[in-house]
């Protein structure tokens, strides 16, 4: 496998517009448990293929329960300079409710190793809307995760999935999910605690302190290009949206016969409008009229204008010269939201 995506390297290095990289994102699964051989591999097929800027931000995603003092150690030798670790909460019934494998004392330990090894950029992911979970619950959580001196958190409310283990108990009342006001609550305490502990709200489901803003993470939102390497990764450069298959087996005898496992679709600009609407409107960064104004038909910049109205009425959005962005309230459906301003083809 490891191979197969070091021929993909190869293979797509032409793919971005600038071959030059600011952020490179070891993530979609546990790619901590990786041999030190293959992270080694990996990263030096990188650098011969594309220059890596000065402050490149290299991020591994990890759990607590693979991150030992020799796995810490050696991710600093090589380069990474960011971890972000599935935490998801610091309380043990929770962690147990969510089949976590790790416990909260290895949560904790986990950060306070990264810190002495010297790891200076830490991002933690919390869950809250948890069945039973009180809101006091939750306000414990982020005291133990503001306490540790971390530079950036990810909080996403709880997800039920369908075919679900979670989705089966809720459904034969063994499980109670929580009540939409009861999350709002929850969504309310993280961004009072987030502004109390100097934590931006750089987008919905993440803050982080100044000068510490995921670029990962922004790429996305700021619409820039980027290149996902290996099974069911997505790759963007603006023009044209590809992803790989999800089959390990088709990936790995497509590389072996030098052929590309992705299909590729050609965006049309309406659906690069709705690209741009949807990870634009999520961010402190707004909506930019004079961006649709400039790239996109006068059509389009009309349209926009004529669907916020009712959305600036009920004050879910509000503009600010030219940037147009989600109240407080907005952001409870920005989905909604999003989707109404999309043109549908």
């Amino acid at each position: 496998m490891i191979n197969c995506m070091i021929k993909e390297i190869e293979l797509r290095k032409n793919y971005l517009k600038s071959n030059t990289l600011d952020s490179i994102y070891f993530g979609g699964g546990t790619p901590s448990i990786l041999d030190n051989t293959d992270f080694t591999k990996i990263l030096q097929t990188i650098n011969s293929q594309f220059k890596l800027s000065k402050d490149c931000e290299i991020t591994v995603e990890c759990n607590p329960d693979d991150l030992s003092i020799k796995k810490l150690i050696f991710l600093k030798r090589i380069g990474v300079n960011r971890l972000s670790i599935g935490i998801q909460s610091f309380k043990e019934q929770d962690l147990l409710f969510m089949n976590r494998s790790h416990n909260r004392k290895q949560a904790i330990d986990c950060i306070h190793q990264a810190q002495k090894i010297g790891f200076t950029n830490i991002s933690i992911d919390l869950i809250y809307s948890l069945p039973q979970q009180s809101l006091k619950d939750w306000k414990q959580n982020l005291d133990i995760a503001f306490s540790l001196d971390i530079q950036h958190i990810s909080s996403y409310s709880l997800t039920i999935e369908e075919k679900t283990k979670l989705a089966h108990l809720i459904k034969n009342n063994e499980i109670k999910e929580l009540e939409d006001l009861e999350s709002v609550k929850h969504f309310d305490l993280l961004n009072k605690e987030c502004i109390k502990n100097n934590f931006i709200g750089y987008e919905i489901s993440n803050y982080g302190k100044k000068s510490y803003f995921s670029k990962h993470n922004s790429n996305y939102w700021l619409t820039k290009n980027y290149l996902g390497i290996g099974p069911s990764a997505h790759s963007y450069n603006g023009e044209t949206r590809s992803w790989n298959v999800s089959n390990n087996t088709k990936y790995i005898k497509s590389l072996e016969e030098n052929t590309l496992p992705s299909e590729i679709e050609i965006l049309s600009k309406n659906q690069q409008y709705n690209d741009y609407i949807m990870t634009s409107l999520r961010t402190i960064w707004g909506v930019d009229l004079k961006f649709i104004k400039v790239n996109f038909e006068k059509s389009t910049y009309n349209y926009f204008l004529k669907k916020i109205e009712k959305w600036t009425r009920s004050e879910d959005i509000y503009q600010e010269e030219n940037k147009v962005f989600l109240s407080t309230k907005g952001k409870y459906i920005s989905d909604s939201i999003c989707s109404d301003l999309f043109i549908v083809e």
